[in-house]
């Protein structure tokens, strides 16, 4: 489970600091301009890290359905080699899904004017930038994402009914409510991104609705990466004390500062 979790952060780590760091530059500066090489880099790092991210929440969720549905197996199947496969399959597959449509975009001619009503170099906004006929790409990208969310959704559904019916078998209330906790984090993180990212890119056009998606990039970008680590520690006991401590200790020093 950590061994996903550690290549599910970086691609959240790479997915923030391709974009985030260049949207606060803009933010704070009144040039906001971008080269179409950097432009490029930042789309495909992105949409890399993005399509690694929901083919991982696929394989975390047949973990964890390995986990609850055949504990005594556990080590059996899921295996270090196992695991490092199915990572490299993660980072190959976004590879290779969004490979065409970048090639294709790369091909495309721009004749201004380049203002991009966006954040970052989203794909919407930035085909719309293009002197040509861009519906053929845009249906690519359609298919793509849907194929994408169908095939790791589905997995992701079917290893979640497995689990859910094996923990309302399980006799006691302490025993259904320790095996949830094992999937309750990926679950809640895994309904945030799928809700997000459906929503905005398995649609044939995006251009009509161009300032939502800037709305719903803050909250894909910026919000969950900045909750993921609160719903993934918090769950870990030792995690629990260290931040019950804090706050008793940053309470303690509050009454101190408060009586002098």
């Amino acid at each position: 489970m950590y061994f996903f979790l550690s290549n599910y952060s970086f691609s959240e780590i790479l997915t923030t600091t391709c974009a985030v760091p260049k949207m606060l530059a803009g933010f704070l500066s009144e040039r906001k301009s971008i080269s179409l090489g950097e432009c490029s880099v930042q789309s495909y790092s992105y949409f890399l890290s993005g399509c690694t991210e929901f083919i991982l929440f696929a394989v975390m969720s047949y973990d964890c359905y390995v986990a609850i549905c055949s504990p005594l197996q556990y080590p059996v199947i899921m295996t270090s080699s196992l695991c490092v496969r199915l990572v490299i399959l993660s980072w190959v597959g976004g590879f290779l899904l969004i490979l065409p449509s970048t090639v294709l975009k790369a091909g495309l001619p721009y004749c201004g004017p380049n203002v991009i009503d966006h954040f970052f170099c989203d794909s919407a906004p930035l085909l719309h930038l293009a002197c040509a006929d861009i519906r053929i790409i845009e249906l690519l990208d359609f298919l793509s994402s849907l194929v994408l969310f169908i095939s790791s959704l589905s997995l992701t559904v079917v290893s979640y009914v497995y689990i859910i019916s094996t923990i309302l078998k399980i006799p006691s209330g302490q025993g259904q409510r320790k095996a949830f906790s094992t999937c309750a984090s990926h679950f809640t993180v895994v309904s945030m991104g799928y809700g997000i990212s459906i929503f905005v890119y398995v649609r044939p056009s995006q251009k009509s609705s161009l300032h939502l998606n800037k709305i719903l990039f803050i909250l894909s970008m910026v919000i969950t990466p900045l909750l993921s680590p609160f719903i993934f520690s918090l769950r870990n006991k030792a995690m629990k004390d260290a931040l019950k401590d804090f706050l008793v200790k940053g309470r303690i020093l509050l009454m101190g500062m408060r009586s002098k």
